[in-house]
């Protein structure tokens, strides 16, 4: 077992890093120029499978195949059609939007763990969650592990759609770029989506408030974190360590 969710952990991790060299690569030859210089010479020679190359989606876009393992499992105990309707109520309860999530959650830490070390057990609930978050806890809590990462690549895809060449093509785009989005959009919203009485307007504002009330305090010696945002922002770096 423990074999088996170090590899795993390993293949989460080079999901996630991949997504990265994909976004950064195209940006690349968006920017350089060669994207626009390879679109143009196959034009000029009618080379069709080069530009079905350089707009074909990335291996790492195929997230249903993900789901084959578990599809092929329940069918062979329970048969097909019944591993097709499982796999429809997961769609519709979300389940999608949690395993992205948490795929990472699970790549932030491991990689953290692998880079600066300083693993510990983080005490999560295992019951029934009937308890709204506030904003400025989720904002602590998944900062760094989901919102800056899905700022950074919705940022990416927003200059690769001004500058790319094949981006210009909408259809290609979102063909291209259609799980992506579904990564960033969930990376930064699933907390709300799954908290409770999350789109209630008096808990949103109660969260505005107790998050001005969070970011404008100030740290110190004896602050804990959930009180002011420079004594969480200094045991961040702590945890992780900027190199010098």
């Amino acid at each position: 077992m423990h074999i088996f969710s170090c590899s795993c952990l390993n293949v989460v991790q080079m999901v996630v890093i991949i997504v990265y060299v994909f976004l950064y690569g195209r940006l690349y030859l968006a920017l350089s120029g060669l994207e626009f210089a390879i679109m143009k010479q196959a034009r000029m020679r009618g080379n069709r499978a080069l530009q079905a190359a350089m707009g074909s989606q990335s291996i790492v876009q195929l997230g249903l195949l993900m789901a084959l393992p578990m599809f092929m499992g329940i069918g062979l105990e329970r048969g097909f059609r019944s591993a097709l309707g499982d796999f429809i109520i997961m769609q519709l309860q979300l389940c999608s939007v949690f395993f992205t999530f948490y795929l990472g959650t699970k790549s932030h830490y491991f990689g953290r763990t692998i880079l600066h070390g300083g693993a510990k057990y983080r005490a999560t609930g295992r019951g029934f969650v009937v308890r709204h978050v506030r904003f400025a806890e989720n904002y602590r809590m998944y900062s760094r592990s989901h919102f800056v990462k899905g700022l950074e690549l919705m940022l990416l895809l927003v200059v690769y759609q001004l500058y790319g060449d094949v981006a210009t093509d909408s259809t290609a785009y979102i063909l291209l770029t259609s799980s992506m989005w579904f990564l960033v959009i969930t990376w930064l919203f699933a907390p709300f989506l799954f908290n409770p009485s999350g789109f209630e307007w008096q808990k949103i504002v109660d969260d505005w408030d107790d998050w001005t009330k969070w970011i404008s305090s100030r740290g110190g010696i004896g602050v804990p974190a959930n009180k002011a945002w420079e004594s969480w922002w200094e045991e961040e770096q702590q945890a992780a360590p900027l190199p010098l």
